[in-house]
């Protein structure tokens, strides 16, 4: 994972990051909208246009348009806020797992192929961040994760939505995805693009046994409370990330209380 700013700009023949300026704790360098288009097609499909942030939208429109259809990879706002003045801007249908968010179209399914001037996409169900969670496969190996792998740093499992069950059911997935050779490379939806996709992922299956053994023995401890576990196993972590990482914890604790 590279630790240099991430600001955007295209990646490989059919993908360009146009970043939102929204940097955080939970964002890193903000929020990347992906546009996509396959080479000498006309119409691009629109990835996670942010927040409600209609500078950013309209320099997204500005790259993209004309655009066929927003999909969504989950249901937080910084990656949905925006997406109905987008799809109104632009005259498009809004996809997403979650019924709730689509506009005009039916909701995503796992294996769904989606097909625009030549552009192909498959829907990659990958629950455990949320329970809408999803990913987008390119025919160039490139997969799409949203925040189910970040380009820096771990993610969140946002309990009560979140499930750590589901998530490492997911990262195994698209780890067998990458030993099949359907997936190379990584496009997140924070923070710089990976290019190595199967050491990100043992990574992230290697950190998340490891923070489960941890919280394991903080339990065995006597913390009972996701921000005692916080307070004992992030203790060395900058106190800005303890509400996140009580999400993740509170999952881990739900996690071994349901015999994980």
């Amino acid at each position: 994972m590279s630790d240099e700013r991430w600001d955007g700009g295209a990646v490989g023949e059919r993908a360009v990051c146009v970043r939102e300026d929204n940097p955080g704790v939970m964002t890193l360098d903000g929020t990347n909208t992906w546009v996509l288009r396959e080479p000498g097609g006309e119409r691009s499909v629109v990835v996670d246009p942010g927040e409600l942030d209609e500078p950013h939208l309209r320099a997204v429109l500005e790259v993209a348009a004309p655009v066929a259809l927003v999909l969504l990879t989950h249901r937080h706002g910084d990656h949905t806020g925006g997406a109905a003045w987008f799809a109104d801007a632009a005259g498009c249908p809004v996809r997403a797992t979650d019924p709730d968010h689509c506009t005009g179209a039916p909701p995503l399914a796992d294996g769904e192929e989606i097909e625009v001037d030549g552009l192909r996409l498959r829907v990659v169900a990958t629950p455990g961040h949320t329970s809408d969670s999803t990913s987008f496969l390119l025919t160039d190996a490139s997969l799409l994760t949203g925040d189910t792998v970040l380009g820096r740093g771990t993610t969140v499992v946002a309990h009560p939505d979140g499930a750590l069950g589901p998530y490492l059911d997911s990262l195994e997935r698209l780890s067998g995805m990458v030993d099949a050779g359907e997936v190379a490379r990584l496009l997140p939806g924070h923070g710089p693009v990976v290019d190595d996709a199967g050491a990100v992922l043992d990574f992230y299956l290697t950190h998340r046994a490891q923070r489960l053994e941890q919280v394991r023995a903080a339990v065995a401890d006597g913390a009972v409370t996701p921000r005692a576990v916080v307070e004992r196993v992030y203790a060395d972590v900058d106190e800005s990330v303890w509400p996140a990482a009580e999400l993740s914890v509170a999952a881990q604790l739900d996690h071994l209380a349901a015999g994980g």
